[in-house]
C-alpha cells in the first residue's frame, strides 16, 4: 500500500508492507517448549560448543523447529561481571546452524542470533557503562527462525578482559513438519 503524506510542509510517499503469518493447513505444530544451554568462556578465546537437537529434528522424517525467542544470561548466578580498569570489555555470543571458528557476522547465512555485553571502567576500576544488546534474534522476525539441522552452535569469544564466566541461553521453540523435500532443502541450505 502506498500513501501519501504531508510533514512539516513537504510530502512524502510512504511505503507500508504487510508480513502476515501463515501456516500452511497441513504444518502440524508442538506446544512451545524450551532449551537451554551454558558455555563457560575462556578468558579471551573463542569457544564453541554443540546443542543436540536430534529428539526434536529430523529432516528426512520432515520433522523441523522453529525458534521463536532467544533469551541470554551472562555470568553465572553469583558472578559480578569483571570490571576492566580504565578500558572496556566485550563478550559476545552467536547462535549457528554450522560450526564456526571464530565470530562471524550476520552476513554469514549460518547465523540465527547473536549479541554482546559490553562494560567499561575508569582507572580507579569503578564502573561506567554496562551496555547489552542482541543484534540479532528470531522474537524481531514474523515467523522466528526455522531449523532442520541436528545441531546448531553456542559459540562465545570476549575482547580484552574476562568479563563473565559464561554465557547461557534459553530458546523458546516448537516442532512443526514440512515436506519431506522441503525440510531436506532447509537442512541442506544450513549446513
Amino acid at each position: 500500500m502506498r500513501k501519501r503524506i504531508r510533514i512539516l510542509g513537504g510530502t512524502y510517499t510512504l511505503s507500508v508492507f504487510y508480513t502476515l503469518e501463515h501456516y500452511p493447513v497441513d504444518m502440524a505444530r508442538s506446544d512451545s517448549f524450551f532449551i537451554r544451554a551454558t558455555i563457560p568462556t575462556n578468558a579471551t578465546v573463542f569457544e564453541q560448543q554443540s546443542i543436540d537437537l536430534g529428539a526434536f529434528v529430523d529432516a528426512l522424517g520432515k520433522t523441523v523447529m522453529r525458534i521463536h525467542n532467544v533469551s541470554v544470561v551472562y555470568g553465572s548466578p553469583l558472578n559480578t561481571p569483571f570490571v576492566p580498569t580504565g578500558a572496556e570489555g566485550l563478550c559476545s555470543f552467536q547462535l549457528t546452524t554450522q560450526s564456526q571458528n571464530g565470530l562471524i557476522g550476520a552476513g554469514n547465512r549460518s547465523t540465527i542470533s547473536s549479541g554482546k555485553l559490553l562494560a567499561s571502567g575508569n582507572a580507579l576500576g569503578e564502573l561506567l557503562t554496562v551496555s547489552e544488546s542482541l543484534d540479532i534474534a528470531p522474537q524481531e522476525w514474523t515467523g522466528g527462525y526455522l531449523v532442520a539441522v541436528e545441531s546448531i552452535f553456542l559459540g562465545v569469544d570476549q575482547v580484552t578482559v574476562d568479563l563473565v564466566d559464561e554465557v547461557t541461553v534459553v530458546l523458546e521453540c516448537t516442532v512443526e513438519t514440512m515436506t519431506a523435500a522441503a525440510s531436506m532443502a532447509l537442512a541442506l541450505s544450513q549446513q
